[in-house]
């Protein structure tokens, strides 16, 4: 039985965790909350107290570089102090990978590493991405940092937003006014996100980089305006004005279909949310 240890059973984390364990994976996790611990483990996870300060603190982490495969959730936070924090933590992270029983490593990353520049075409995972041109230079400073290590095999996943569950892309814009709504989304639903990190373990597809995306691309302003329908919330109160309909980048999803990937959401405006939550 193959042992994976998940830092950060967060929103995706978590769901990943009890998806892997589910497949028959001995599945470790970590919490940065100790109360959290607690209720994790009641939904049958086994989970330890580790955090990134940005040096490990905890109990008894070691436990989870006992592992053959690592899977790292540490949301980026790149609005916090520019980001640097985040950085150290994964130098952290490498630092304790080097020295460990980890061989294979699953970073997930995210789209918005791709340039701010409307194309013609999809971005791929084929684009060239500098620290000039990236999006978000931190994205990209901290995939450079996690990938040039002779220790373990790594596999980047660029995951678009995530959404589903209680993450309801209109509900983030109800009523508000002048909302941009003519751009194209690049969206995956919490349950395919955690698929396909079971699905890169299970394939063993290391050494490569994907885009976790959602293969349709449809408007914003047609999600909250089905967000808005679906879940009884207010849509926009307006939207700004456009000269050009359907701008805006759109990511391809292509590379991890061909592997034989199946996501189950295919479009946005399908994807399944908690009422209860929405109409709260």
């Amino acid at each position: 039985m193959k042992k994976v240890s998940i830092i950060g059973l967060g929103w995706l984390g978590e769901v990943a965790a009890l998806l892997l364990q589910k497949q028959g994976y001995l599945v470790l996790g970590s919490s940065t909350r100790p109360e959290k611990v607690e209720l994790l483990r009641e939904k049958g996870l086994d989970t330890i107290h580790f955090a990134l300060d940005p040096d490990p603190k905890g109990t008894a982490y070691h436990r989870l570089f006992e592992s053959q495969i690592l899977v790292i959730t540490i949301p980026p936070r790149s609005r916090q102090g520019d980001g640097e924090a985040y950085l150290q933590q994964l130098a952290s992270l490498r630092a304790l990978v080097a020295n460990s029983s980890v061989k294979q490593l699953v970073l997930i990353s995210s789209t918005g590493v791709y340039p701010n520049e409307s194309k013609a075409v999809s971005y791929s995972e084929e684009e060239e991405i500098s620290e000039s041109n990236a999006g978000n230079s931190i994205l990209y400073r901290a995939e450079q940092l996690m990938v040039d290590s002779p220790s373990y095999a790594l596999t980047i996943l660029r995951m678009g937003g995530l959404m589903g569950a209680d993450r309801i892309p209109g509900a983030y814009f109800s009523g508000k006014e002048q909302v941009v709504g003519h751009t194209r989304v690049n969206f995956i639903h919490q349950l395919d996100a955690a698929k396909m990190i079971a699905w890169v373990i299970d394939q063993g597809l290391w050494n490569q980089t994907f885009n976790g995306v959602a293969p349709q691309h449809p408007l914003r302003r047609e999600i909250y305006a089905k967000n808005a329908s679906a879940l009884g919330i207010s849509p926009p109160a307006s939207y700004q004005e456009a000269a050009d309909e359907k701008v805006g980048r759109w990511i391809s999803s292509e590379k991890i279909s061909a592997t034989g990937f199946s996501f189950d959401f295919l479009n946005p405006l399908d994807f399944p949310y908690t009422p209860r939550l929405a109409t709260s």
